[in-house]
């Protein structure tokens, strides 16, 4: 019995199983590192052209994107962005950091919908500006892990950080609810059955 227990301990440590194997399988068959980069450039890019519509075909009255001459933009733009390691770098550095990031936002998201008002805009603008700070921290972490460091100014930089923190302190003294009744929570509202 104890056998068994070691060895559903030990399946997370080993490998995490099949879908783990797969991950790694593609990790070294380079799919993150360019597959992936070249899909995501390909589409942003032939998505704007497509949406600008700077290269159009006449069809009736109408004039409409030429997608033939976007799509081989859009591949040779995808294929000399991954010429270097630089794309390939920052996209394994700038994601995993996204992904964290929006994990924290949707906690703060959750949490203040539980405990603030329902109507209330101070929260919703706290929301934003720390959002905002979030997307910087991410953004300049993911450049200076890419090797560039421009984005170290801001460390070493308090008046920014006390700037924010004032900011915030004022937003949430000075907001308030839209409506002249007694604020109302989520959470209350759930508790009230509501």
């Amino acid at each position: 019995m104890i056998e068994v227990f070691n060895l559903l301990a030990s399946y997370g440590f080993s490998g995490g199983g099949s879908f783990g194997n797969i991950l790694a399988q593609w990790q070294a068959a380079g799919v993150f590192s360019y597959a992936l980069p070249l899909l995501l450039i390909f589409a942003l890019t032939f998505g704007l052209l497509t949406r600008v519509g700077l290269f159009t075909t006449k069809e009736g009255a109408e004039n409409k994107p030429n997608k033939s001459i976007n799509a081989i933009i859009a591949l040779s733009v995808a294929l000399m962005a991954l010429q270097f390691d630089f794309v390939s770098v920052f996209f394994s550095e700038i994601f995993p950091r996204f992904g964290v990031a929006l994990s924290i936002i949707l906690v703060i998201i959750i949490l203040g919908g539980l405990f603030m008002p329902t109507n209330n805009k101070a929260f919703t603008w706290v929301l934003i500006l720390v959002v905002m700070v979030i997307i910087g921290i991410v953004v300049f972490q993911s450049f200076e892990s890419a090797g560039y460091n421009f984005g170290s100014w801001w460390r070493n930089n308090d008046l920014i950080g006390w700037i924010v923190l004032v900011g915030l302190f004022i937003a949430v003294v000075a907001g308030g609810t839209t409506s002249a009744e007694k604020p109302e929570t989520l959470l209350g509202k759930i508790l009230k059955g509501e």
